[in-house]
């Protein structure tokens, strides 16, 4: 391998043996196979959300390249699969929030080793907060209720249990029937048949209730009163009630509207994010469930930029909807009231949209985006993985700028032979 690759560099920026003591304590049990290599791990959680893979693809294309190996700490080449993709979700659940918040401390520490930020830059900061989707399907009454019924006569089928009807064959017509006559306008027809899908929905489910106490105590039994409850929950939520369900398999989504023209309601969790002010490096990501109010994420925000850096944020710069924040401990400037500032802090206080940057590029470039994993302990951990793989790709773009500059300064050395002092002195 190329020493002078990016990789190789960032290899030896990264303190491994961090994760062999901080992540030890997961693991209280010492019988049975021994557990993968946290370095192995945590360089494969590296990689994937450095480079928007998913837990097959990082396996399958860490076979492929030497680099990849090197720095997930292999000294020969490997011509086989590290670990089954499925490791990495029993990782993930092992570790929890706290271990992936080493993560990113680690690429912090990584960042300042490499000067791609400043050891004091974690006292600027610039504060926003984005919507993390889930990796759900557009919520419609027809598709919940037919999902829910389907859902039930599954349970039913596996217990044993023989319905009166379950509706299989009128139920998937007629909710084909509400999108046509939604696609067509005709919305009195739609209601009709969406009242008729509801009806059909409620019947399964008044029926399974009925037979609960015929099934054995048990995981299966505990599964269906569950299910029960979610789809008694959906049948009687009202439009604009709180609480809504907008999936079966992800109760917890909530609606967030972010006032855009092109998408008005987006389904997943409020992000906190907090960037440096200067270089827009993440120095926290934090997930919030329950559509929080701006103002009310800044206290925890700043506090987890406090424990990742060992550093109390000086100034946050945040925008118009973090007034009334009750933060004292930090100087937060909020954009719009510039009297009384100095020229320096109005120039801060413009710096405050670089941050939308930022959340577009962990969109676009990583895999925030969508969040494939499950509940809120899934968001909370797939929101910090992003702004590790956000902090990685920004020191393998400095480490190749960096290379760079050293290749033109030679270049130009011998080239320029009355330049050649000037050129290797500023490399």
């Amino acid at each position: 391998i190329d020493p002078r690759h990016e990789l190789v560099k960032l290899a030896t920026l990264i303190d491994w043996e961090v994760f062999e003591r901080e992540w030890s304590g997961f693991f209280p049990s010492g019988k049975g196979r021994p557990a993968t290599e946290p370095r192995l791990v945590a360089g494969l959680l590296y990689l994937q959300h450095a480079y928007r893979l998913s837990d097959e693809a990082v396996v399958a294309r860490w076979v492929e390249n030497p680099y990849y190996q090197h720095l997930t700490g292999e000294t020969f080449f490997q011509h086989k699969l590290p670990i089954d993709p499925s490791s990495l979700t029993r990782w993930r659940g092992r570790i929890g929030e706290e271990g992936v918040e080493w993560l990113l401390t680690q690429t912090i520490r990584a960042g300042q080793k490499s000067g791609v930020i400043d050891k004091d830059s974690a006292k600027r900061v610039a504060v926003d907060t984005t919507v993390m989707e889930k990796n759900i399907a557009y919520p419609t009454d027809a598709r919940l209720y037919e999902r829910a019924r389907d859902q039930l006569a599954d349970l039913a089928q596996e217990a044993g249990v023989e319905l009166r009807q379950s509706y299989a064959r009128l139920a998937p017509r007629l909710a084909l029937q509400v999108g046509r006559y939604a696609h067509a306008k005709q919305f009195k027809r739609m209601r009709k048949a969406l009242k008729k899908l509801k009806g059909y929905t409620g019947r399964v489910m008044r029926d399974l209730r009925r037979h609960v106490q015929d099934i054995p105590e048990g995981a299966l039994r505990d599964r269906i009163v569950g299910k029960l409850a979610l789809v008694s929950q959906l049948l009687h939520q009202q439009p604009k009630g709180a609480d809504k369900i907008y999936a079966l398999h992800e109760p917890e989504v909530d609606c967030i509207s972010k006032g855009k023209a092109r998408v008005r309601y987006e389904f997943g969790c409020k992000v906190s994010v907090a960037t440096t002010l200067d270089e827009g490096f993440v120095v926290g990501m934090r997930s919030f469930a329950g559509n929080p109010y701006d103002g009310h994420t800044l206290r925890q925000a700043l506090e987890q930029v406090e424990i990742l850096t060992d550093q109390r944020p000086d100034l946050a710069v945040v925008d118009r909807g973090y007034r009334g924040h009750g933060v004292e401990a930090t100087r937060v400037l909020i954009s719009g009231t510039r009297r009384g500032l100095t020229p320096k802090l109005i120039a801060d206080l413009r710096r405050r949209s670089a941050i939308e940057a930022e959340i577009g590029h962990m969109k676009t470039d990583g895999r925030l985006s969508r969040c494939p994993l499950k509940g809120t302990i899934g968001d909370a951990l797939f929101a910090t993985l992003c702004a590790c793989g956000h902090n990685i790709r920004k020191i393998l773009a400095h480490l190749r700028a960096w290379l760079a500059s050293i290749v033109v300064a030679i270049l130009s050395a011998v080239y320029h032979p009355h330049r050649q002092y000037q050129a290797v002195t500023s490399a």
